[in-house]
């Protein structure tokens, strides 16, 4: 009967993936956003982290001081459990140069005039 040799295992080296690391020029940043804008429209939380991905990318300090806000509260505006208003979206999207742009939903009925 013929034995049969064990090779060594290799085992899978994983690297953390960061996408902050990716956006390098504000076109691939408005880009990104809106990508999240266009597939998740009604993910609050994820276009809130996407603006956080992004505003890493640019350097958080720099970021909350061109706010107006606190390094410390735009993390928390910005994480995964952090829950942004509106005014704070606008001012990150400011200070970031990108803009939120409007357009009519796909599939949506005119309205009557009145």
């Amino acid at each position: 009967m013929a034995k049969t040799v064990a090779k060594p295992s290799r085992k899978t080296k994983t690297v953390a993936y960061d996408v902050a690391e990716q956006l390098r020029t504000p076109e691939e940043m408005a880009a990104y956003l809106d990508a999240w804008l266009e597939e998740a429209p009604d993910d609050a939380a994820g276009i809130a982290r996407a603006l956080g991905d992004i505003a890493r990318a640019r350097g958080m300090a720099q970021v909350a001081r061109d706010a107006g806000l606190t390094r410390e509260s735009l993390y928390k505006a910005l994480s995964e459990n952090g829950n942004p208003s509106f005014a704070t979206v606008l001012k990150v999207a400011r200070a970031l140069g990108v803009r939120l742009n409007a357009r009519a939903a796909r599939g949506q009925r005119r309205l009557p005039r009145a």
